[in-house]
């Protein structure tokens, strides 16, 4: 029997990565209307980006995508600043409830520090690393 197509494997797959995004862009649209990008900057006086939080908002839920601070900036605050910031935004917009997903090697205590708390985990990765998902319940106001 003739199917028409044919299956490979490929590493390098980036060139045609568009073409699948822009299908499953294309496919879930009629479904995510109102999903909107959210982000917080921190910026030095030169403009110089110095850390960020992004992500996006959907209805009551917002997606903690990425939070990254430059290194010298680190354990002085600034991740707290950028995720309260990235927190009241997606309130603003009624958002009830922040998810995201974090590396062992990453910023798990960090989260839970802040409130988010352990959904799942997956195990397997290598060196020993875990994935967690996190979520928080933002205060009602």
């Amino acid at each position: 029997m003739s199917t028409g197509w044919q299956l490979s494997e490929h590493e390098d797959w980036p060139a045609d990565a568009g073409i699948v995004d822009d299908g499953l862009e294309a496919h879930n649209a009629p479904w995510v209307v109102g999903v909107r990008s959210l982000a917080c900057l921190a910026r030095d006086a030169q403009g110089r980006v110095l850390g960020g939080a992004l992500g996006r908002t959907w209805g009551e839920c917002a997606e903690l995508q990425q939070l990254w601070v430059l290194p010298e900036q680190r354990k002085q605050g600034l991740g707290r600043a950028l995720m309260q910031c990235f927190e009241a935004a997606a309130a603003q917009r009624g958002v009830r409830r922040v998810y995201l997903t974090t590396f062992s090697f990453q910023a798990p205590r960090f989260y839970a520090a802040l409130g988010y708390a352990e959904q799942a985990r997956i195990e397997g990765f290598g060196g020993g690393h875990v994935k967690y998902l996190f979520l928080r319940e933002l205060p009602h106001s």
